[in-house]
């Protein structure tokens, strides 16, 4: 039987680990600091050493850092999101990009883009600032009521509709988002080729600042429900009858996890498969106790986006291959390994 304390050392392990990733994910880079290190940089910055280079420093905690925390932040809620889903549905394909969640937000993201000139002046300032993470956010909300008013009918959620309607959510999304990119001007084609690939290229401390917001609302209220999912895996009535208030605990998993991936594509775009690499991981290692793989998952997200990031931005040095390429790379064989397991198991 698993306890807590083996759950604290199983987290302590991976923190570390993710703390050494993020070492050399720091000294990682095209950038030549004269011999010095990325620490060294940071010491000087520490004792305001008057001798500091604007470039280095800007280098090392505008760029690196920043970049660091981002690749941290959203690799955690993409792949808590996922294992949420995924204990919710009882379901290892239930994840942000598969039920539509993520399509939704980046054609949200993409209208208020290509359109937001249009309207945006007319919003106020501090809603002009967020428009697109506000836009990306409802969009993956929507998305999420759809699904799940599509594949629920008498208070069961039926798992077969809920792929399907995903499906169908994703294609008009994607197919709207080809609309857009076809008569969108060259500034907004960048813009929307960032999306669509993913990237953190544009991560900034303020943009941090936000996303560690959601994911502090959102772990308080999705990490202790742990028992509660594997409850689920009982079935619903089952679930009630354990003392679990289950459509409570939908409501609850559904508008989070539609924060966390709306908020993640807002800063960005499409990174996908984290949701579905990382529990697939988990579960094979502690089968679905998701007292286990919920807090875990957070940390086990961060460290492969994080080291999926740092690879990205040294695989092809001085240039950046964009995030959601390995990302995808890594998340197709792990998918037709989930599905060549179902295979095996209906025969």
């Amino acid at each position: 039987m698993r306890t807590p304390s083996k759950l604290y050392v199983y987290v302590s392990i991976s923190a570390i680990l993710l703390a050494l990733i993020a070492v050399w994910s720091l000294n990682t880079g095209v950038y030549d600091f004269g011999g010095k290190s990325a620490f060294e940089i940071l010491g000087k910055m520490i004792t305001e050493d008057p001798g500091l280079a604007l470039s280095d420093r800007y280098v090392v905690w505008d760029v690196r850092a920043s970049r660091i925390v981002m690749a941290i932040l959203i690799g955690s809620m993409l792949a808590v999101s996922g294992t949420s889903l995924q204990g919710l549905f009882k379901n290892p394909l239930a994840t942000g990009d598969l039920i539509g969640l993520t399509s939704g937000a980046t054609l949200l993201a993409a209208i208020t883009i290509v359109l937001g000139g249009h309207f945006k002046q007319y919003l106020p300032e501090a809603v002009q600032f967020s428009l697109v993470g506000i836009a990306a956010f409802i969009g993956s909300f929507l998305s999420m009521l759809l699904v799940y008013r599509i594949s629920t009918s008498g208070g069961k959620t039926n798992v077969v509709m809920m792929l399907l309607s995903g499906v169908a959510i994703t294609a008009i999304g994607f197919s709207v988002t080809g609309f857009l990119i076809y008569i969108s001007k060259d500034d907004q084609l960048r813009d929307l080729t960032f999306w669509n690939l993913g990237s953190l290229a544009a991560a900034t401390w303020t943009k941090n600042i936000i996303l560690a917001v959601v994911l502090i609302v959102s772990y308080l209220i999705l990490l202790p429900k742990g028992k509660a999912l594997n409850a689920m895996m009982l079935g619903e009535k089952d679930a009630q009858h354990l003392g679990i208030n289950v459509e409570r605990l939908k409501k609850q998993i559904i508008l989070l996890t539609a924060l966390m991936i709306g908020s993640c594509v807002a800063f960005s775009g499409t990174i996908g498969f984290v949701g579905l690499i990382v529990p697939y991981i988990l579960r094979l290692l502690f089968k679905s106790d998701y007292a286990f793989i919920l807090p875990l998952s957070g940390i086990c997200g961060s460290i492969l986006l994080l080291t999926a990031d740092t690879f990205s931005r040294s695989i092809v040095e001085p240039s950046e291959l964009p995030i959601g390429i390995l990302t995808a790379l890594m998340g197709g064989p792990i998918f037709i390994a989930i599905l060549v397991k179902f295979k095996k198991s209906l025969l």
